[in-house]
């Protein structure tokens, strides 16, 4: 029960109502008791919980991808943390309720190391995805050792398959293999390079989609 002193307009102590009242270093204060609202319903607040599903169930399947591609951005927060604030302000689209990402813009891997040049992808044989690429190993910042990483993403399934340390762009070819379970599942198909130190990391690429043989 709260208390008023010195009459009506005096301090208020505790709580009357959804009024609070107290004092802090000698000044009388009141504010207003918050509503609680345990599940929030608004048409916006159901919108933003939609795109952080889609965003959040994308970012949890490449995990181990964003811990690599953004592990500059891991300050004062995690680089899943930073990955997720990155997709959900510029990737997230469509007409609500029925938001889409747009994997042209989700980036995996976020960086200044020279990227992908002319990458390719082949679903030709059974079990497995190719990925091709020139050698653009003498330009700009690129080196001859530094690694293909590159994921398999399975929408349907909400999980991914990757090589994180492959091959290194001289030799232009890295191929994965995929569970036979994926077999006619649509797939998204990404690359990036990572320095030999793991220190700098190239801007991912989007190769497109393709049904998994």
């Amino acid at each position: 029960m709260g208390k008023i002193g010195q009459g009506i307009l005096g301090g208020l102590s505790g709580k009357v109502g959804n009024v609070i009242g107290g004092s802090w270093k000698g000044i009388d204060y009141i504010r207003i008791k918050p509503t609680s609202v345990a599940n929030p319903r608004t048409e916006g607040q159901v919108n933003q919980r939609n795109k952080f599903t889609i965003t959040l169930e994308y970012l949890q399947a490449t995990s181990d991808f964003i811990k690599i591609g953004y592990k500059s951005f891991a300050v004062k927060k995690t680089a899943f943390n930073a990955a997720m604030s990155y997709v959900l302000n510029n990737a997230v689209g469509g007409i609500a309720p029925n938001f889409t990402i747009d994997y042209s813009l989700a980036l995996l891997s976020r960086g200044s190391l020279s990227g992908v040049l002319n990458g390719t992808t082949n679903l030709a044989t059974p079990g497995q995805v190719t990925f091709n690429w020139d050698d653009n190993s003498t330009e700009a910042n690129a080196n001859v050792t530094d690694k293909a990483m590159v994921l398999v993403y399975n929408p349907s399934k909400k999980e991914s398959i990757s090589i994180l340390n492959g091959a290194v762009r001289t030799i232009q070819t890295q191929t994965v293999t995929i569970p036979n379970s994926y077999t006619g599942d649509i797939v998204e198909l990404f690359m990036a390079f990572v320095s030999e130190d793991g220190s700098q990391v190239s801007n991912s690429v989007y190769l497109g989609s393709g049904t998994a043989s």
